[in-house]
């Protein structure tokens, strides 16, 4: 039986929405799921449902990674939040962590997203008990 898992994607492109989706339920999970595009949508997701992770990607052409990440901080929501990507560079990667993002993962490189999910989750589990 696959877990539920209710995913935040942040995503401009339908095709990597899609990889993402097909990757979460290789790995084991059933996702409920919204794909917002803006940063509107963005703030309306984070009052309309609870969410156990975001999955955002870095640069989209109206919206980012780090805005969305910034978002969540100053809200003081408690949602592991993890940037793919395939274009962020090393020095980019460890700034958005620095700044609160708990991985980065490369779109050419997906393999790492479930083994980094399911850390996530229990790191999140952990800090609510």
């Amino acid at each position: 039986m696959k877990s539920p898992i209710r995913v935040l994607i942040i995503e401009d492109s339908e095709d990597d929405k899609e990889l993402i989706l097909l990757e979460l339920k290789r790995g084991g999970y059933n996702p409920e799921y919204l794909h917002v595009q803006s940063r509107e949508a963005f703030d309306c997701a984070l009052v309309e449902q609870d969410w156990d992770i975001i999955l955002s990607d870095y640069s989209m052409p109206n919206f980012d990674g780090l805005s969305a990440l910034t978002t969540v901080k100053e809200k003081e929501l408690d949602i592991p939040f993890i940037l793919i990507s395939g274009t962020i560079g090393e020095d980019v990667a460890v700034a958005a962590m620095k700044r609160g993002a708990q991985d980065y993962i490369m779109k050419n490189n997906l393999s790492r997203l479930i083994p980094a999910i399911d850390r996530e989750l229990k790191e999140a589990e952990i800090r609510r008990m």
